[in-house]
């Protein structure tokens, strides 16, 4: 990306009124560039974590009693504070909309629930055309309570970004034909081939929902936007290509014209950087699994890249901790931009001492 072109964001947007415009983070978005498309190194390196709102936090734990997931979710208040935690615990470089990939599927009014230890579960799997027929149109207005959250978040956050964030098409309709979290994902990859005219309205339907959700964050104050594909490494690379990679373009394409940047992260996903990228991604994520120095290579020198900390490694001694985030930001210094994160989100058992200390010694790199 070079200057921002911010057409469509409302004037009091944090990025349209400056607020967000150089910070680190959308420093290393942009591929070292400034707000106006000049080069420029940020004050700092920027580290944000995927899941650093939620369960490590014993804030969170405490907030979140007698709540369910999806209500504290649509609960504004609740969802904004959770939102700010991490970023007054940890001094993150940007706050990360606590939400979930399926709250799109519950405000267009389908029976879906998580269940604590399992995952979201449908009242009735969406497995035939005629399932996919009965699908409720998803209205604008049904965003009422995603919009106030995140007003309410920006207002507190200053010149810190939010990320908005959505289930990808493929992750979210996989849940809704299996209609619970599933390993291999046999349902959707049987579909897209047995019954590809099914697949693709399912799909087609999943990335309306998706774009709308991250279109719905954008415009009330988030600075960049991230789609979170869980579930496309269970994929080839051919049936990504034909069946997935279309639907993940139409998702990105409902906020590509509001200017912001784009990433696109998926697990177990090294074998299709490119097509992520190319499905319209400004940033893309990388996962534990590869070197960012080869997602370099496979991607190219201008792609800045987000990743790639392995959570596994949060509860190892420090030492070891520390030559492992020293070792990935060097590996990640050959990108155009290079966002520290994780290669997947902070595992519950995380002791919050332990981030809080790796932002700081980012921050001193």
């Amino acid at each position: 990306m070079g200057a921002m072109t911010l057409t469509g964001l409302p004037e009091n947007h944090p990025l349209a009124s400056g607020a967000t415009a150089d910070s680190p983070l959308l420093n290393q978005y942009r591929g070292g560039r400034d707000a106006a498309g000049e080069t420029a190194a940020p004050h700092r390196r920027p580290v944000w974590f995927m899941r650093q709102a939620g369960r490590s936090l014993p804030e969170y734990r405490r907030l979140r009693e007698n709540t369910t997931m999806l209500g504290a979710c649509l609960d504004p208040e609740m969802a904004s504070e959770i939102t700010m935690q991490p970023v007054r615990r940890h001094d993150v470089d940007a706050a990360i909309f606590f939400s979930d990939i399926v709250i799109p599927l519950r405000l267009a009014g389908i029976d879906v629930e998580i269940q604590p230890g399992v995952g979201p579960v449908l009242g009735s799997p969406v497995r035939t055309a005629a399932d996919v027929a009965k699908l409720p149109e998803l209205d604008e207005d049904a965003f009422a309570p995603i919009v106030e959250a995140v007003q309410l978040t920006t207002a507190q956050l200053g010149s810190t970004p939010l990320i908005g964030f959505a289930g990808a098409p493929f992750t979210l309709a996989a849940y809704m034909v299996e209609g619970r979290p599933s390993r291999d994902h046999l349902g959707p990859r049987t579909m897209m081939h047995a019954d590809p005219d099914t697949w693709r309205a399912l799909a087609e339907w999943a990335a309306a929902a998706s774009g709308a959700f991250l279109r719905a964050q954008v415009k009330a104050g988030a600075s960049a936007a991230q789609l979170f594909d869980s579930w496309a490494g269970s994929l080839g690379r051919a049936d990504y290509a034909e069946h997935v990679m279309p639907h993940s373009t139409a998702a990105l394409s409902q906020v590509r014209d509001l200017g912001v940047p784009l990433v696109h992260f998926g697990t177990g996903t090294g074998e299709i950087l490119d097509l992520m990228k190319e499905a319209g991604a400004d940033v893309v994520g990388v996962d534990y699994r590869l070197n960012l120095a080869e997602a370099t290579r496979r991607l190219g020198a201008q792609t800045p890249l987000q990743g790639n900390i392995d959570p596994a490694l949060l509860t190892a001694p420090w030492e070891v901790l520390e030559a492992h985030v020293r070792a990935v930001a060097e590996a990640g210094s050959g990108a155009a931009g290079h966002v520290l994160n994780l290669g997947h989100g902070v595992p519950p058992e995380t002791d919050p001492e332990v981030l809080t200390r790796v932002v700081e010694l980012i921050h001193s790199l």
